[in-house]
C-alpha cells in the first residue's frame, strides 16, 4: 500500500551546480551525496537531484508543490536565490495560494500555502 509521498526528483544536468544552488536555497547540506544522485531531507520529504533524469516527466506530467507557511516570503526567498517566476502567486480558492518558479536548470518548483494542512 502507499505510505504517502516521499521524494521529488529534479533533473540536474550540472549536478555540482544544482547541489550548490539547493544547499544555499534550503540552508542545509544533502544527506545523500553521490556522483549519480544527491538527496536532501526537506521536512521529512526528499528532494532528489539526478544528473541522468529526463527533463520532462513524460506524458501527462506531474506537478509537485512544496508546502510553505507564507507564499509571498517563500517566493521572495527563491527569487533571491536565482529562481525565476513561471506562474505568479494566485488564490485557487479556500484560502489556498500557489505559485510556480523555475530553478536555474529549468525545473519547475511548485509552492503552496494551504491553511488546511499543518506544516511540521
Amino acid at each position: 500500500m502507499l505510505l504517502g509521498l516521499r521524494t521529488v526528483i529534479y533533473a540536474a544536468p550540472d549536478l555540482a551546480r544544482a547541489k550548490a544552488w539547493y544547499s544555499t536555497l534550503l540552508g542545509i547540506t544533502p544527506y545523500f551525496d553521490e556522483p549519480f544522485y544527491v538527496g536532501f531531507n526537506v521536512g521529512g520529504y526528499e528532494l532528489g537531484l539526478d544528473p541522468n533524469a529526463a527533463t520532462a516527466p513524460g506524458p501527462g506530467g506531474a506537478s509537485a508543490y512544496w508546502g510553505v507557511a507564507n507564499l509571498d516570503s517563500a517566493i521572495a526567498h527563491v527569487l533571491g536565490a536565482g529562481a525565476t517566476v513561471v506562474s505568479p502567486a494566485q488564490d485557487v480558492g479556500g484560502d489556498i495560494r500557489v505559485a510556480t518558479v523555475a530553478d536555474p536548470a529549468g525545473n519547475h518548483i511548485g509552492l503552496i500555502e494551504n491553511p488546511h494542512f499543518q506544516l511540521p
